[in-house]
């Protein structure tokens, strides 16, 4: 299909459209709309960057105007995202719409809130922690809620989402339309998403688990002490608006804080931080008032941010799926990025588990199977040691033995030492060492042993005023101002 006339679309969603310069529909775009505008359930997937956003609020705003009942709910992982999805229903429904909107996700004012719900929004974009609590204030009602979408599909499933879902899903009527869409779906999830789905239509466009063939990947294996040098190299050698992602919240602005004592200008984005605060960092970031944005996983899903050229993985990320996402903020709408990793020796297990994510195969047979661990030690288990042999040579004489504080053998006898003594040679040492075993200690020198003293621990604390062999105190010297005044 080469426009959007050709799904059928009222006048204000075309001429909306238009002004957004939307004119050739993506393949996501192609499959999901109509299958939308049938009322069926839809699964999709596709690479970031292809309209994913626009493949589920054109049907969900096709649905509203084409009715004057009812109303949509929109969820989102993060607060982020939630705001740039409903910039984009905005934008098509225009500025003369009168289907109202509400945003409601987590550290914004409840009473702002509460006001855009009396206002009885027929959409409504947030995320599930704030939607829950509304719903147990009461002050939100889905009983008409006929449309619901779950963006970034694989996230909202998971475990800490899951059980947020279920509650809200409660309070939604059976019969509905739902819409899924990610840009990862690992098996587990299309398993859970069965239960709140009706006979979905299953939508992937490309392979699964692939990153943009536009973005430029490269992995450099690093020791964890040398990264922020190599960073500052990387930094001064690239060009355009950089995305680095971190692992913890202090370390985003821990980084960033360090880049502008070093010359850069740059910010840090977390889930930390105030909602205000940052709005205003990725207002700021949109309009490149600053080149590096340092940020946590809350910024790899579904941010678009075009002018992004590079993204840097500080730290990889904790589960493999994440990084498509993280590679995602770059190469935008077909445009060009390039991708770099930092892998340290201790990153060995997560950089082969997104290895095997983007080429099963190719990483199943380059890489060898781990050799297991001992558990105690936490060392690789290389087999039993070879049993040592007695040396032929002397007929059983002399034998190896290992190493052991307690003499091996005890004369029974006095006065056959320098004659009976056994020699322990040890293949260990390059020296032929010759220990002399001492006799076995009789019971008279075991009952006569008296008990060590009990040692008392020292402490080095130095307590004003005492010496520090714990003796007199000393007197003082001289005084403080502040003794002298309370004297006077």
């Amino acid at each position: 299909m080469n426009n959007f006339e050709g799904f059928g679309l009222s006048g204000v969603l075309n001429k909306s459209l238009s002004k957004m310069d939307y004119k050739t529909p993506t393949p996501i775009q192609v499959q999901a709309i109509p299958l939308a505008l049938k009322g069926h359930d839809i699964l999709g997937s596709a690479q970031t960057g292809t309209g994913k956003t626009a493949a589920f609020s054109i049907p969900l705003i096709e649905s509203l105007l084409r009715s004057e009942r009812g109303s949509a709910l929109v969820l989102t992982p993060t607060r982020e995202l939630a705001k740039q999805v409903l910039g984009v229903i905005h934008d098509l429904l225009g500025r003369d719409s009168q289907i109202k909107t509400a945003f409601i996700i987590g550290g914004e004012s409840m009473g702002k809130q509460f006001s855009q719900l009396r206002a009885n929004p027929r959409i409504i974009v947030g995320t599930p922690g704030r939607i829950n609590d509304h719903l147990k204030r009461g002050s939100i009602k889905l009983d008409d809620t006929g449309f619901l979408v779950l963006d970034e599909t694989d996230r909202m499933l998971d475990m800490g989402f899951g059980v947020q879902l279920d509650k809200i899903i409660k309070f939604l009527p059976t019969k509905r339309q739902t819409l899924m869409f990610s840009a990862t779906l690992p098996k587990g999830i299309i398993t859970l998403s069965a239960k709140y789905l009706n006979n979905p239509q299953r939508i992937s466009v490309g392979k699964s688990n692939v990153v943009a063939q536009n973005i430029k990947q490269e992995a450099m294996h690093i020791e964890q002490a040398d990264k922020y040098k190599e960073l500052i190299l990387q930094l001064h050698e690239r060009h355009g608006s950089i995305i680095v992602f971190v692992k913890t919240k202090y370390n985003a602005d821990k980084m960033a804080k360090k880049l502008r004592q070093d010359g850069f200008t740059s910010e840090g984005l977390h889930g930390d931080l105030r909602q205000n605060r940052r709005d205003k960092v990725m207002k700021n970031f949109r309009q490149q008032n600053f080149r590096i944005l340092i940020a946590t996983d809350i910024a790899s899903r579904g941010l678009d941010v075009p002018h992004i050229e590079h993204v840097i993985n500080y730290d990889l990320p904790q589960v493999a799926e994440d990084y498509i996402h993280r590679m995602g903020r770059t190469a935008r709408a077909g445009a060009k990025g390039s991708a770099l990793s930092f892998v340290s020796p201790q990153d060995g297990r997560k950089w082969h588990a997104i290895e095997r994510l983007l080429n099963p195969e190719a990483a199943n047979d380059h890489r060898e199977r781990p050799q297991g661990k001992n558990k105690a030690r936490r060392k690789p288990y290389r087999g039993r040691p070879e049993s040592r042999q007695k040396s032929s040579d002397n007929h059983g004489e002399k034998r190896s033995c290992k190493r052991s504080k307690r003499p091996a053998t005890y004369q029974a006898k006095q006065g056959h030492q320098g004659q009976n003594s056994e020699q322990c040679n040890t293949e260990d040492h390059a020296e032929n060492r010759t220990y002399e075993h001492k006799k076995k200690p009789s019971s008279k020198f075991i009952k006569d042993r008296k008990p060590k003293a009990k040692k008392h621990k020292t402490y080095n604390k130095k307590f004003s005023g005492f010496k520090s062999d714990g003796s007199a105190p000393m007197k003082r010297l001289s005084k403080s101002k502040s003794s002298h005044k309370r004297a006077a």
